[in-house]
């Protein structure tokens, strides 16, 4: 049965539990590895709702997606490729994306997050998922005119890694199964992407374990699936939701 944590701060402490309608089953101990139930339960409305998990790094996929890949015109890549988001852009959830002091052209992406639940190197596609704790929503934010303004070399990781650029949450959902989920980001109330994570080109387990092959994955750490259809910039002012059944809502505004 899947179960959504949160993290959240209430009365000045830090705390984390299972998200049952509106109330949270707080627990203690570590989430990724036997969380002990306390009797406490609290209403969500009565705390603030943190990123749900502290990552020690978030790889972002590129080009991992048959549809977008065709729109591009873009061949299908042989090996995953990735770039860092920068633990300065992450966010969370309810809190402001901020305007970079320019007026390049901003994009929101959402996507797909899958949540490392234990330390993995270099681990089999087949045990892969063992290594899975849940997947999150979050919102790949991008300046898109810095990306390739330098013919000599590609900005990924300037051009995605600003401050507050890398919005989750806002609970990490267990016991999924990634393909049956779908990708819905709207903004200000129209809906922009509605893509199947079925159309990935690697699967979860084939992140997992080719990306642990190049870098330990420590519990909390998260690849971003990559993106679809329907990427599309954001004007200060704008409210951008990314939401995926199962897993929640991610709110955010634009200033």
């Amino acid at each position: 049965m899947s179960k959504r944590w949160v993290r959240f701060s209430h009365a000045g402490n830090t705390q984390f539990g299972t998200l049952e309608g509106d109330n949270i089953q707080v627990h203690t101990g570590d989430m990724y590895a036997n969380p002990v139930k306390t009797d406490t339960v609290l209403n969500i409305n009565d705390v603030k709702v943190l990123m749900p998990a502290q990552p020690t790094k978030i790889i972002a996929m590129w080009n991992n997606f048959h549809e977008l890949a065709k729109k591009l015109n873009l061949a299908d890549p042989a090996e995953p490729l990735y770039l860092i988001k920068a633990p300065n852009s992450y966010l969370n959830p309810g809190e402001t994306i901020q305007k970079p002091p320019t007026d390049d052209k901003v994009v929101f992406e959402g996507e797909l997050g899958i949540v490392i639940g234990k330390t993995a190197k270099a681990v089999s596609e087949a045990d892969a998922m063992d290594y899975v704790f849940g997947y999150t929503v979050a919102n790949d934010v991008t300046v898109a005119t810095i990306l390739n303004r330098d013919e000599s070399f590609a900005q990924w990781v300037r051009a995605k890694g600003l401050d507050t650029f890398c919005p989750f949450g806002p609970t990490i959902a267990t016991d999924l199964d990634p393909t049956t989920l779908v990708v819905k980001t709207v903004l200000n109330g129209d809906v922009r992407q509605n893509y199947p994570i079925s159309d990935m080109r690697f699967s979860t387990q084939q992140l997992v374990s080719m990306i642990s092959a190049d870098m330990t994955l420590f519990p909390g750490d998260i690849i971003l699936c990559g993106t679809s259809v329907g990427v599309g910039s954001m004007k200060p002012g704008s409210v951008v939701e990314v939401e995926i059944a199962g897993i929640g809502k991610l709110t955010n505004d634009f200033k």
